[in-house]
Parts: structure tokens; C-alpha cells; sequence
């Protein structure tokens, strides 16, 4: 490993990776890790790291070009090697450093006033919310056609709880599937163009489960460096050899693709519809005909861009207008736009084939609610007979994102999707916005570290359906 290489640029570290490499030096070097915090830049290299840690502070030791060759017979000698330093027993969870962490980010979470990840809503979470008795302006919920709410979904759902019961108590391959499961399915794979579906529990397990049982050890995964963390612990599950390329960065990824493919049996390119920290979306057609010219797979995870993206919402794939059968995997979720729960792939009928009979999720967990079923089922025929809801979200979106950008507001990168991100940097100041605009009746919640960097802290608008301009308008100038 070249010394002057750094953790971020040159070796694609991301904070999962910076964390275990974190833990694993504390473990060894538990006295040095304040002067690590202290004195390493931003993105350190492998000589920052060893200097601060070796004994002397000397240079690194480099090979010559081309090594001398070894007397015959030659027996190496023994060299003894240093004791590593004792552990630390730990016992008490309370004595962890990882809870010890976590009170002190809570504590900095209460300085600034009242803690905003304590807040609870009492009815719908829509474009309004009530908390505490009073109503505000909401923008916390991906709720973004409104359809958890809509009058037929919230019906459906009641109708399947009084035929099938509130649990389809079984796994879904052990008799945990009723009728609505399986049209659940079939709509999916028509509504979005694919040969078959599969729902698992959950958006998250969804991508932990699909990414950690289709690859393994002798495989590549190559991901956008801004992929959620689903995708990630995907990853590190499988075992496969994991690289993150700069986000959105087409050319990037082919220069990865181009050294590393050739090494490794399968590849996956993973990507993200939308992405929900900062709201852009990716030149679909390069990242196509980069994975094609590599033999790789390519998985989309949208989750937050089905029912968003696309003149009637089928999501980037309709936005791009690209071939269904170019993608491998479409990865999406229930909770957000669809207004249920749960997560799906969408794919080739051999691929779902083999997720259905052999993926631990399917076979091991119960699978989503007959109710749950019933309102994704009815969500996705209403977005079907109502495509002016995703005409109407679109406008709104654009309209808040114009609004933010003629104040002034930093909203990055954001385009196309319904996720507005207002970067302010500090966290502090972040905090105390958002507990601020609360008291004037806006509630909009602060995204900080590790989920973004330490100086891109902010507040993330999702735009609803059932916005006005007004709450638009009014929300963006309070801010200002």
C-alpha cells in the first residue's frame, strides 16, 4: 500500500470503513487515539497514520525496486516480535466507547434546546402534522403521493385485516403468503416492466438481504460513495471485495471497473434511484453502458424515486427511458411514496426465483402484513389511475427548489426528486433552526454527522403531494 496514498481518495474510504479502522487502532493504541483525533487532517494518509503511531515518528520503510535475492540455503532469522498491548476487558455495557459516543452527541443534541429526534406526530405524517396538539406544516414524512392516507388505501387496509388477521403469521416460504401477497407481486413486476417481484420486511433488511446473499467473497461490489447504509452493510455481509466510487461519477467507476473486474468472479454496480440525503439522481444511461462493457450487474436501489421519478412514477427507469433488462436489479421500497411497508426486487424471473427459495429473509422472517399488502396493492392502483399526483408532486418540488435557490439558500445538488436538502454546515446551528422554525409551525428535521460530513449538516425538506405554494412560500422565508 503506497504510503502517500489517502484513506478517502485513493483507497475509498467511507465512514463505515474509517469506523472499523477506527475501532481496530483504538483497540491497539487505546493511549494515542486523542492525539489521532487532534492533529490528522481530514483525509490522512497511510504515512499520517503510521508516523503518529510508530515509536519514533521516523519515515516509512520502503521496498527497493527490485530486491536482492536471497543466499542459497539461507534460513531466515527468527525475529521476535513485539507483545501486543493488553485488552481492555470490558464488561458493563455503560463502560462501552461506543456508548460513551453516544451520550456525548446527545448531550450536544440538548444543548441547543430540545431534542428533534424526540418528537412523535398524533395522526397522518403528511404535508401537515400534528404535535402536541398543535398543527404545523410538515416536512419529516416521505410520505410523497400522500397515499398513507388516501380514503382507498386506508379501506383496503382495513378490509384485509377482517378477512386474513393483523400478521401473516408464518414466513413467507412456510404458508405466510395470502392472496393479496402474491398480487402484491405481480403488480409490482407490471407496474414497473420486470419479468417477476419479490416484497421482503422492510426497505433496509431488503437490500442487507439481497446484496449479502447474492455475493460473496470472490466477488466485486463497486457502490456510490453517498449509497445508504443498507447497501453498505450489504456489503460488508457478502464478504465481497467493497469499493466506493465518487458519487454520481460514471468515469470513476469505469476506471475501478477497468483495474479490478478481471479479479474477481461476479461484479455489482449499486447505485441509488434518488439519493435521500442530498436529493439528485444519477446519469442512468452512462451507468448502463459502463456495466455492460464490464460484465457487471447493476442494482438501483429507489427508494425514494418510485412514485416520484417518471411522467406516471415508475420511477428512473420511465425518467431515463431506459430498458427494463438493463438493469438487474430494481430495488424499492413501500414505505415512502407506495405509503405501506416492506421492500421488493424487481427482476428477471430467475433471479427472483432464486431470492424466493433461498434468501434467509424470505425463508426465516415473517414476511410484511396482509394489511400492509393491501395498501401497497391499492397504492400502486391509485398511482396508476391518478398519474396527476406525480405531475403535481413534480411541480411543487421544482417550486420549492427555485423558491430556496432566489433567497439564497444552499440546496446542493438536489434536482428532479422530492428531497430538498437546505445545507447550512454547522450542527449547532442546524439544531437550534430547526427547534426555531418548530415554534413558528414548521417542522422540518436536521440531518447531521455520520449521515453527511461534518461541515454539509442540514435540513431535509420532502416535499408532499398535499403542499400548497403557500406552505412553500411561508416555510422558506421563516427560514431565511
Amino acid at each position: 500500500m503506497p504510503p502517500y496514498a489517502r484513506l478517502g481518495v485513493d483507497l475509498g474510504f467511507d465512514s463505515l470503513m474509517r469506523t472499523d479502522l477506527q475501532r481496530s487502532i483504538a483497540a491497539q493504541f487505546p493511549d494515542r487515539m486523542d492525539a489521532l483525533h487532534r492533529d490528522l487532517p481530514e483525509d490522512p494518509t497511510v504515512r499520517d497514520l503510521v508516523d503518529r503511531l510508530g515509536d519514533g515518528g521516523g519515515p516509512v520503510p520502503q521496498a527497493p525496486a527490485t530486491p536482492a535475492p536471497a543466499p542459497a540455503q539461507a534460513v531466515p532469522p527468527l525475529v521476535p516480535q513485539p507483545a501486543r498491548p493488553a485488552v481492555k476487558q470490558e464488561y458493563a455495557f455503560e463502560e462501552w466507547a461506543e456508548y460513551a459516543e453516544l451520550q456525548g452527541r446527545l448531550r450536544q443534541a440538548r444543548s441547543g434546546g430540545s431534542n428533534p429526534y424526540g418528537r412523535s406526530h398524533e395522526g397522518f405524517n403528511s404535508a401537515e402534522a400534528t404535535i402536541g396538539g398543535r398543527k404545523v406544516v410538515n416536512f419529516a414524512a416521505f410520505n410523497y403521493l400522500a397515499l398513507s392516507g388516501h380514503p382507498q388505501v386506508r379501506q383496503a387496509a382495513k378490509e384485509a385485516i377482517d378477512q386474513y388477521g393483523t400478521s401473516a403469521s408464518a414466513t413467507p416460504l412456510l404458508f405466510g403468503e395470502t392472496p393479496l401477497h402474491h398480487e402484491l407481486d405481480a403488480e409490482i413486476a407490471s407496474f414497473l416492466g420486470t419479468g417477476a417481484a419479490i416484497v421482503f420486511a422492510g426497505g433496509h433488511a431488503t437490500n442487507v438481504a439481497t446484496v449479502g446473499h447474492l455475493f460473496g467473497p470472490e466477488d466485486l461490489i463497486v457502490h456510490d460513495e453517498w449509497s445508504h447504509d443498507s447497501t453498505v452493510r450489504g456489503c460488508v455481509l457478502s464478504g465481497a471485495r467493497r469499493r466506493p466510487f465518487p458519487h454520481n461519477d460514471w468515469e470513476a467507476l469505469d476506471r475501478i471497473l477497468t483495474a479490478l473486474r478481471g479479479r474477481h468472479r461476479r461484479a455489482l454496480v449499486v447505485i441509488e434511484g434518488a439519493y435521500s440525503q442530498d436529493g439528485d439522481i444519477p446519469d442512468l444511461p452512462r451507468f448502463i453502458e459502463v456495466k455492460q462493457r464490464h460484465g457487471a450487474m447493476l442494482m438501483i436501489d429507489e427508494a425514494h424515486s418510485v412514485g416520484v421519478l417518471g411522467e406516471t412514477g415508475r420511477g428512473i427507469g420511465e425518467h431515463f427511458a431506459v430498458d427494463r433488462a438493463d438493469v438487474d436489479l430494481w430495488m424499492g421500497t413501500l414505505s415512502k411514496a407506495i405509503g405501506s411497508l416492506g421492500g421488493y426486487i424487481a427482476a428477471r424471473e430467475p433471479i427472483v426465483e432464486y431470492l424466493r427459495f433461498t434468501a434467509p429473509l424470505h425463508i426465516f422472517s415473517t414476511g410484511i402484513s396482509p394489511a400492509n399488502a393491501a395498501a401497497a396493492l391499492e397504492a400502486i392502483r391509485v398511482v396508476r389511475k391518478e398519474p396527476q399526483r406525480v405531475a403535481r408532486l413534480r411541480e411543487l418540488s421544482d417550486f420549492f427548489r427555485d423558491g430556496a435557490r432566489e433567497r439564497g439558500l444552499d440546496i446542493g445538488v438536489s434536482r428532479a426528486s422530492a428531497v430538498i436538502p437546505v445545507i447550512t454546515g454547522d450542527w449547532e446551528k442546524t439544531m437550534a433552526l430547526s427547534n426555531s422554525l418548530l415554534e413558528q409551525g414548521v417542522n422540518v428535521m436536521p440531518i447531521g454527522y455520520p449521515a453527511v460530513e461534518r461541515d454539509k449538516c442540514r435540513l431535509r425538506f420532502f416535499v408532499n403531494v398535499d403542499h400548497t405554494e403557500v406552505d412553500l412560500e411561508t416555510s422558506l422565508d421563516l427560514l431565511v
